[in-house]
């Protein structure tokens, strides 16, 4: 069997609240994880005001918190992705296939399970 490299999580679908994005990205971080997956790419959007919408800060804050140490290896922002491809490209080589949907999309964000 051949092992599943990246996942794409929609976090805006249906228009979800903060909490239910959160809660929709750890459920989906943790069964990707359970199921082997090495990379997720949350789409999580940008906002309308042009400085990051509430669901990617939410995603972004709670990415970093220790509660997700067991699940979240590192992440990268889609801004961060140019200074961070070379890191996480090492540690998941499948993602040079979704270069296209990552690079300069601050809609998404790369995330490496451990």
């Amino acid at each position: 069997m051949m092992q599943r490299k990246v996942a794409e999580v929609n976090l805006e679908s249906e228009m979800p609240t903060v909490e239910i994005a959160i809660q929709r990205m750890k459920n989906s971080l943790t069964t990707y994880k359970r199921q082997g997956y090495k990379a997720v790419i949350l789409i999580h959007g940008y906002g309308s005001t042009g400085v990051g919408g509430s669901i990617k800060a939410a995603v972004i804050r709670c990415l970093g918190e220790s509660s997700m140490k067991g699940i979240v290896r590192t992440f990268a922002a889609g801004e961060q992705w140019s200074n961070k491809k070379r890191e996480l490209v090492g540690m998941c080589k499948a993602l040079e296939d979704f270069e296209h949907k990552i690079a300069n999309n601050y809609g998404v964000s790369v995330v490496i399970l451990r």
